[in-house]
């Protein structure tokens, strides 16, 4: 048995308030698996689980109290005895449907449960006819079928079913007097938040977006103020020839489609990713005892909100995707970051980050390390410059690279060999 604590997002992260639960006691839960939603000054983020096992007990449940780090949520069972077992050494048989045992907790997925509860169906008597016997969508409608074929006779319930909200959505909609079933969340999943009911007028749509702005403001001034204090930065730039890899961009995207070309962005990560790989003293946190290399390359991209305010998820291990992949991770991460559907390690273990002000009209970002980090990669815009080829002067497009970097950990040679590594990747793109 282990307790699931509410996890660090960030070194700027010392609470959140818990938001909806994504699983019930008695649910098997996988490694990986999003369990929870938490609202942070970033946003709400979502919580995965990283242990196999059956949820026990909820310890706590959504409300407006803000939760310190480390407070325990849930517990967990880890033990075979008390988990499913694996389809291999279940005994299936044609004569019928399996009724798993009662005393081992039903396995389905939280929109399958969801199912269940809107259609008013009892989960405890559901047959499950998946092949691990788990309930399915389909088992669900046919346990609920009868039920809906009799309610047909009869009238509909008078009280309409509960609008899904946050705990933060309701207490404002009570305090503005907004019916949230009047409302339509800006979610994929249809549950409301607090921007969702604020902006149910303009005025306090307004007010809203000022408010969220303010709270990522200062979140934003305690991490870059930390840095600031604690890391000695040091600062490095350098101007790398673009023809080559643009020049193969180009080729490549001729015969896509739009929505499948490779942006020039995409090669400056990727190549980064490769840089920090080959360049390790870059790539990785420093802790009380010092700096702790890391084995994988989960590049922090800095994104920019539509409506103010920066956030820098983590694309994992970059260094192994190939250009079509990382572009496709990276449309995923921007849309969801604005959207505010972020997870809780994309925002708790990027190993090195990188901003590109390039779209801004940036010709050069010196930027500031995001502790524990210990470098950060800034690119500009890039721009048609004079260099010397053989001796004469050609106009070439370019990009400024620039390197901030923890001089308790590296120094200038450790930097320039970054930069220059960096370079030598970007003039062979067909490589990346």
């Amino acid at each position: 048995m282990i307790e699931f604590a509410l996890p660090s997002l960030g070194a700027d992260m010392d609470e959140g308030m818990l938001v909806a639960w994504l699983v019930q006691p008695g649910d098997r839960v996988e490694y990986g698996q999003i369990i929870a939603e938490v609202e942070t000054d970033k946003g709400i983020i979502e919580i995965e689980c990283w242990h196999d096992g059956v949820i026990e007990e909820l310890l706590c449940q959504p409300s407006l109290e803000k939760l310190p780090v480390g407070t325990p949520l849930a517990r967990i069972s880890l033990s075979e005895a008390e988990a499913p077992s694996p389809p291999s050494q279940q005994v299936l048989t044609s004569a019928a449907p399996q009724q798993r045992p009662p005393s081992v907790p039903r396995q389905m997925s939280p929109p399958v449960r969801h199912l269940a509860h809107t259609l008013g169906v009892d989960i405890d008597h559901v047959v499950g006819s998946g092949i691990d016997g788990s309930v399915t969508r389909e088992d669900v409608r046919r346990a609920a079928a009868p039920a809906i074929a009799s309610s047909q006779s009869r009238p509909a319930p008078v009280a309409p079913p509960r609008a899904k909200a946050t705990p933060r959505a309701r207490a404002l909609a009570r305090e503005l007097g907004v019916d949230l079933k009047s409302l339509r969340s800006s979610r994929s999943d249809g549950l409301l938040v607090h921007a969702d009911v604020a902006s149910a007028t303009a005025g306090r749509a307004f007010e809203e977006r000022e408010d969220r702005v303010a709270v990522m403001r200062k979140a934003i001034t305690r991490s870059m103020g930390r840095s600031k204090r604690e890391i000695p930065h040091y600062y490095l730039a350098s101007r790398i020839d673009m023809s080559r890899a643009l020049d193969w961009l180009e080729e490549l995207n001729t015969e896509r489609p739009i929505t499948q070309r490779v942006l020039p962005a995409v090669l400056l990560l990727k190549a980064t990713a490769l840089a920090v790989r080959e360049i390790p003293d870059l790539n990785g946190r420093w802790n009380d005892e010092g700096f702790v290399p890391s084995g994988s390359v989960h590049l922090g991209v800095a994104i920019s909100l539509r409506e103010g305010g920066l956030v820098a998820p983590a694309i994992h291990d970059a260094d192994q995707l190939d250009l079509d992949e990382l572009m496709e991770r990276l449309r995923d991460l921007v849309s969801r970051a604005r959207t505010w559907r972020l997870r809780g390690s994309e925002m708790s273990d990027p190993t090195v980050t990188v901003t590109n002000l390039g779209d801004r009209g940036v010709d050069l970002a010196f930027p500031i390390i995001i502790p524990p980090q210990v470098a950060m990669v800034g690119f500009g815009k890039i721009i048609e410059e004079v260099v010397a080829i053989d001796g004469e002067p050609v106009a070439h497009p370019v990009v400024h690279a620039t390197l901030a970097a923890d001089h308790r950990v590296t120094d200038g040679h450790t930097g320039g060999l970054f930069l220059t590594t960096l370079d030598r990747l970007l003039q062979k793109p067909e490589e990346l």
